[in-house]
């Protein structure tokens, strides 16, 4: 009679480290970067209102612009009436 026994063998655990945040940010470093994005945030602002201003002077010029073209047009064809 031919026996063959399987010693059955357990796999090695395999061991996992566990997970640790890749930075850590300290109160300081916080508030640094908060300091930092209201200066940007103030900049911006500043920036947008700049902009803004520019825009208002941009539509001024054109309404300008618009009444001396309807005032070129209205002496052409007075001129041609003549």
């Amino acid at each position: 009679m031919l026996a063959s026994s399987a010693v059955a063998q357990t796999p090695m655990p395999i061991i996992v480290p566990a997970m640790t945040p890749a930075t850590t940010h300290s109160p300081a470093a916080a508030a640094v970067t908060t300091a930092a994005t209201e200066t940007t945030l103030k900049v911006l602002q500043g920036i947008k209102a700049a902009n803004d201003e520019i825009l208002k002077q941009q539509t001024a010029t054109l309404e300008k612009l618009d009444e001396i073209e309807k005032a070129a047009n209205e002496l052409r064809i007075y001129s041609k009436r003549g």
